[in-house]
């Protein structure tokens, strides 16, 4: 990817340069703004401007093709949830007797606050920049066309902008009685705007310029072939442009909605027409802020890139329904609402990377849309609109439980976890008092793994489960629950062993993917060898028709582990560190087989060898499906499981196959499948890089309520010189900076609050030295070294 900065002198001189008085083009406030330049064989894949309240999904090459599954080809264009209010818009040209389409980009270069197309050879003497942005917390967006006149002589010419309307309400409309009509188009004198409207609702769409235009109709462009689906109506916009050699004009335009009232789609309008620039400054500012937090420096910048694109990405996410409430999305396009799980690990990255902002509206969202239940079960999808699609896999309330604490311990904030403690208490009392049918600890139900029929005892539902109950005792005895703490705890420490004991295959150097019936595994192996036939997964076909012999001599109805998928989830009790350790490394490196260069197969038995050398596009079915996937979020998962057994170096490879899909379709941007298949941003991958680099590479590992910071650092070997800084915990900031080399380690600590206690512990590595700002201290003969230390800054070295 290649980096592009915008000059301002440019910009300035031609301005001062022309004899018209015209806007100055939004793209001069983008000078210290780094934007990444896509891939040209993508430019027919799809990117985002991305607002909490409006979006817009449309090509890199500036077309808006019908896309997605949710709501089939209609996830694409410009929304305002929970309604669409344009499938997008057309641009052209008219010049002497030719018409020239803005729909063919050569570059397309993301910001982290908006993007660019750039339309080079198209018309001879003329380029055209078209950016837009949106702003946060307003109900519309600006876009903005910039025509560089490169030629010798005057350039005369029609420019046409056509809008689409499709006002039409969000997945599962129908169930909250969001019915969709008929768009009309009304032309708005006073604004020189067209206005869209829903004919049986008061969802309205407000598009213009802020140029008056000199002619309007009805009608989409002769110039474009664009004809969307849907019940939408088009409205052209032309006007007359000339430009003097040397010079240029901008010319800008806004699109405003509202799902409440023309009086709102007018307040907006006017807003976003008069303080564009303002608004893209906050925008700015906004982001410099994100960058700033966890702000991570490495000598390798791809990775350190991917982790503050990651921190960008996460933010583009996030989506404010007022009426419903304000959270992060889980992927675009086509999951942009909410969702218990994928937040369950995103927050965990989130909050390590200063968004306690972003975290507790998320969780109080979550919270409030699974209330319904009514017994602290955990909803698992809901739209934009508060339909709730599935109130909630087993999994998802234990780690709502673990989501709370670990919060909690970054945050210090003992009302919040007095305000969901209740809601874990009910959610622990429902998932073994209803989930749990023959009382052996281990509840049964679909976990992340929504495969037909696995739906037993999952290894990931029971993993959480163990984890939610240990951090559930851990909550009770901060609130004074001594009983409930220990009640908690007896549970905890028994699904401990029963998981290493019931759950490990020894044959198979795994923990099983599920405890089930033979009869039950059976079945399910007749569907696997299917799938992995019809994959050309021969050894997998081997495997399961072997596995199956086997079986075929069990009593039926006997209940064990299996293992049949090799599916991603069966890293969980090393990612949670509960794994005995000896049967942890033999999983980790079963689960090492299971890859590719990108990441870890979602379900084991669809690779193959062929598979380390797939360096190019994931080939998807003809129906959305994700056989055959390598995901970030198992990834991730397996670089966790590494650094909780000691093995940073194994961990970073992981990291660093994930970040090989940063900016592979999407600049800037990591695909929910590697490298560039399903969701083009995807909130979980902030799980997958925050966690290990924040509180495993660089350790730190808070108790807030304590005021205390553990810091148990485990770089890898090539790190030798990284800073982590303004990492927030509670109300201190801390900065982290390791220098490491074969002679030794050098730690230095600063923090805003010099109270807070920090404990700094770490393996003894054959160290010889220990010194502390500068004084010399015993090192212990054996084990770790554990130093507890105060004030706003310190220095230790560690020599051998």
């Amino acid at each position: 990817m290649k980096q592009y900065r915008l000059g301002p002198v440019f910009f300035l001189l031609l301005f001062l340069l022309s004899c018209k008085e015209e806007i100055s083009p939004l793209s001069d406030h983008l000078a210290d703004l780094e934007g990444l330049e896509g891939n040209k064989n993508y430019l027919s894949s799809p990117f985002f401007a991305a607002g909490d309240r409006v979006y817009m999904v449309g090509h890199q090459d500036g077309s808006f093709p019908d896309l997605g599954w949710h709501v089939e080809g209609e996830m694409g264009g410009i929304w305002n949830h929970p309604i669409k209010l344009m499938d997008g818009f057309t641009a052209a040209l008219q010049l002497e007797n030719e018409k020239f389409c803005l729909d063919k980009a050569e570059i397309f270069i993301n910001y982290p606050i908006g993007n660019k197309h750039v339309f080079q050879s198209q018309i001879n003497g003329l380029e055209v920049e078209r950016f837009q942005f949106v702003p946060d917390g307003q109900e519309g967006l600006i876009i903005e066309f910039t025509f560089k006149n490169l030629s010798q002589s005057s350039i005369h010419f029609d420019f046409e902008f056509t809008g689409h309307t499709d006002l039409m309400p969000v997945w599962l409309g129908e169930r909250a009685n969001m019915i969709d009509h008929e768009d009309v188009l009304e032309f708005d004198a006073s604004r020189q705007a067209w206005r869209g409207k829903d004919q049986g609702n008061d969802w309205y769409v407000l598009f213009g310029s802020t140029l008056k235009p000199k002619a309007y109709e009805i009608g989409s462009s002769t110039s474009c072939t664009y004809n969307p689906r849907g019940k939408g109506v088009s409205g052209k916009l032309s006007y007359n442009v000339k430009i003097e050699a040397g010079n240029f004009q901008a010319i800008r335009f806004v699109v405003a909605g509202s799902y409440q009232s023309q009086q709102d789609l007018e307040k907006t309008y006017e807003l976003l027409k008069s303080n564009a620039e303002d608004y893209l400054k906050d925008k700015i500012q906004h982001y410099k802020k994100i960058a700033e937090n966890s702000k991570l420096t490495l000598s390798d910048k791809k990775l350190e890139k991917a982790f503050e694109w990651v921190k960008y990405n996460t933010e583009w996410l996030v989506r404010d329904v007022p009426e419903i409430g304000r959270g992060l999305g889980a992927g675009m396009p086509d999951y942009p609402w909410w969702f218990g799980v994928d937040n369950e690990y995103t927050l965990k990255g989130a909050i390590a990377t200063g968004r306690k902002d972003l975290v507790y509206q998320t969780i109080d969202l979550i919270h409030k849309l699974s209330e319904a239940n009514g017994n602290g079960r955990i909803i698992h999808e809901v739209s934009t609109n508060g339909v709730v699609f599935n109130p909630g896999n087993i999994n998802e309330t234990p780690q709502f439980a673990s989501l709370i604490w670990w919060v909690f311990q970054w945050t210090g904030d003992k009302e919040f976890l007095s305000k969901y403690y209740p809601t874990v208490k009910k959610g622990l009392k429902w998932l073994m008092e209803e989930n749990d049918e023959d009382g052996n600890l281990f509840p049964d139900g679909y976990g992340m793994m929504e495969i037909h029929g696995l739906e037993s005892e999952m290894i990931d539902v029971a993993t959480y489960t163990q984890k939610a109950f240990d951090d559930a005792a851990k909550m009770a005895k901060v609130l004074g629950e001594t009983e409930q703490a220990k009640s908690y705890q007896k549970i905890a420490d028994q699904l401990i062993q029963k998981i290493n004991e019931e759950f490990w295959v020894e044959e198979f150097n795994s923990y099983a993917d599920f405890i089930g019936t033979t009869s039950e595994a059976l079945h399910l192996i007749d569907a696997a060898i299917v799938r992995a036939d019809t994959l050309q997964k021969p050894w997998a076909v081997e495997e399961l028709k072997s596995t199956k012999k086997r079986l075929s001599n069990y009593l039926k109805d006997k209940k064990q582990g299996f293992v049949i998928f090799h599916n991603w989830v069966v890293n969980t009790p090393m990612e949670m560190g509960i794994a005995e350790r000896d049967k942890a490394l033999k999983a980790l490196d079963k689960g090492s087989r299971f890859v590719n260069p990108f990441g870890v197969f979602v379900t084991g038995i669809d690779r193959d060898e062929s598979a380390e050398t797939e360096e190019g596009s994931f080939e998807g079915s003809k129906v959305f499906s994700y056989t055959g996937a390598v995901m970030t979020l198992p990834t991730g998962v397996q670089a966790i499981a590494e650094n909780n057994y000691g093995r940073p170096d194994k961990a970073l490879d992981y990291l660093q196959r994930m970040t090989r899909s940063f900016g592979f379709a999407l600049p800037g941007s990591i695909y929910e499948v590697s490298p560039d298949y399903g969701m083009m941003t995807q909130a979980w991958n902030l799980y997958s890089f925050a966690v290990p680099i924040v509180t495993q590479f660089f350790g730190i590992q808070p108790q807030a309520h304590l005021k205390q910071i553990d810091l148990k650092p485990q770089l890898p070997k090539s790190w030798d010189n990284v800073s982590l800084a303004n990492v927030i915990v509670g109300d201190n900031v801390l900065n982290v900076t390791y220098y490491q080399s074969p002679r030794g380690l050098i730690a230095e600590i600063s923090q805003e609050k010099e109270d807070w206690e920090i404990r700094f512990i770490l393996e003894n590595k054959n160290y010889t030295l220990l010194k502390v700002n500068g004084s010399d201290l015993d090192l212990p003969a054996d084990g770790a070294i554990s130093l507890h230390i105060k004030g706003k800054t310190n220095r230790i070295e560690l020599k051998k």
